[in-house]
């Protein structure tokens, strides 16, 4: 491909390194997170940091698969190379339908989340608005995205520090509340670290495991970064200390102001703390910050489903046309098809009960955990098949192969934990007809695409 048909890479440090924060900070730490303290209790923080590791180790294996190969525009380019095309379009197209479905749940939030301030709103509204917003962004220009998911991200940074801050100023102080003052004790004396005991514990990998979806993001920005062999090992090497900062540390300032049996898993402890301290308008800042999530997520959802049928157009898995990009370097026609998708989110508001949206984000769920092992997998192969690639490498996967083999069983046991929740066993059902579907298609296409060799040979 010729330079001019190449993405432009526009973002630069500051974009990367926030568009990780905003990946690794979700609407399931800031609504999701009384739920989960509810079901777990303080051994949370434990599935957190577990699953932060897991998460650091899938992201350094996908960094150095990027940073093998700058062509590489996405992780798709490298699932083509070591897993064949028939891989490469079952992975684009699943991680395409990933972020579809969260884009349609962020996008029916923002509708939810406009109507605290506009109750008589139709929530489909605020919708259709926020998706052409993000829409004219992402066709200006790559820089325009980056600067958007930079001050998105920011204001979820500020809040998780305030609440951070507020949190230790309450419980050095001693601070009194209706469950008692505030203090680190409360993490241990109401039933210890384990008050649900082993189960519910495992039970609360589901949703850790959700709030750290799209994580991977930062990997599909290599493309269109600046300086991607210093930006990107930068991005990832900080996620561990925006893990334990941000989830660990919000999660146990929350339980020491109040202990885990006295978080309403209904409310988001966020609102609970900022009302604590006599924050009245914290209803309002929270729905604020959860609105910019929401916001956020949709605006990575339109960005990343693009660049995914981009990168798939390029090796013939989707139509030609969606590799036209325009003056600004922008894949026009991928965002187009991708958001008119997202569209259909809008119009279904009107005649599909909320149960849906739940069933599609568990089912992208189930997506996540397959493109993450795909991942790996790669990983390993690279290692195999590629030795002396591999010993260039100046930001290698530690433990290799200790710590694939760590992540792929990782993965195995949170299927078998999704298997054991009723509201999210129907995903495991449902989800291998996403998978047999695309099979079919692409075995249809690759005899079309054969008779139409055979077709030319004969012409020949």
């Amino acid at each position: 491909m010729s330079e001019d048909q190449t993405l432009a890479r526009g973002l630069k440090n500051r974009h990367v390194q926030l568009i990780a924060i905003g990946g690794a900070i979700g609407t399931g730490l800031f609504l999701g997170a009384g739920k989960s303290i509810h079901l777990a209790g303080p051994s949370i923080l434990f599935a957190y940091m577990i699953t932060g590791i897991i998460c650091f180790l899938i992201m350094r294996a996908l960094g150095e698969l990027l940073l093998s190969n700058l062509n590489y525009h996405s992780f798709v380019d490298f699932v083509h190379d070591y897993l064949g095309n028939g891989a490469a379009f079952i992975t684009g197209w699943t991680y395409w339908f990933c972020w579809v479905s969260i884009a349609m749940a962020d996008l029916t939030a923002v509708g939810l989340y406009m109507q605290f301030w506009f109750p008589g709103l139709p929530q489909w509204i605020p919708g259709l608005i926020a998706l052409v917003v993000l829409l004219v962004m992402n066709l200006a220009t790559v820089k325009l995205f980056g600067e958007m998911e930079f001050w998105f991200a920011l204001i979820k940074v500020v809040a998780i520090l305030a609440l951070i801050v507020i949190g230790l100023f309450m419980i050095s102080k001693g601070f009194s509340t209706s469950s008692g003052p505030a203090s680190f004790t409360n993490l241990w004396s109401h039933g210890g670290w384990f008050p649900n005991g082993a189960q519910g514990f495992i039970l609360s990998f589901q949703m850790v495991m959700f709030a750290f979806a799209g994580i991977e993001l930062v990997g599909l920005t290599a493309g269109e970064t600046e300086d991607p062999e210093r930006v990107i090992p930068k991005a990832i090497n900080n996620i561990p200390l925006r893990i334990i900062i941000f989830y660990i540390g919000a999660l146990l300032v929350i339980m020491s102001i109040y202990p885990w049996d006295a978080v309403d898993p209904n409310e988001s402890p966020f609102v609970q703390v900022f009302m604590a301290v006599g924050i009245t308008a914290a209803a309002g800042i929270v729905n604020f910050v959860v609105l910019t999530s929401a916001a956020s997520a949709c605006n990575s959802a339109i960005f990343s489903t693009s660049r995914m049928v981009y990168s798939l157009a390029k090796e013939k898995n989707a139509p030609y046309p969606m590799t036209k990009l325009t003056s600004h370097k922008i894949p026009s026609n991928a965002l187009f098809f991708s958001t008119m998708v997202i569209l259909v989110a809008v119009i279904l508001n009107y005649v599909i009960p909320e149960g849906v949206f739940t069933l599609v984000t568990s089912i992208s769920t189930v997506c996540f955990i397959f493109i993450w092992g795909i991942m790996v997998i790669c990983h390993l192969k690279y290692r195999k098949t590629r030795p002396q690639l591999a010993a260039k490498s100046k930001f290698k996967m530690p433990l290799h192969p200790f710590s694939d083999y760590l992540v792929l069983a990782f993965l195995a046991f949170i299927v078998v934990v999704l298997a054991l929740a009723e509201d999210t066993r129907v995903a495991l059902f449902v989800t291998p007809v996403w998978f047999l579907l695309l099979i079919a298609i692409y075995l249809v296409k690759k005899r079309q695409s054969g008779q139409e060799t055979n077709r030319s040979a004969d012409v020949d």
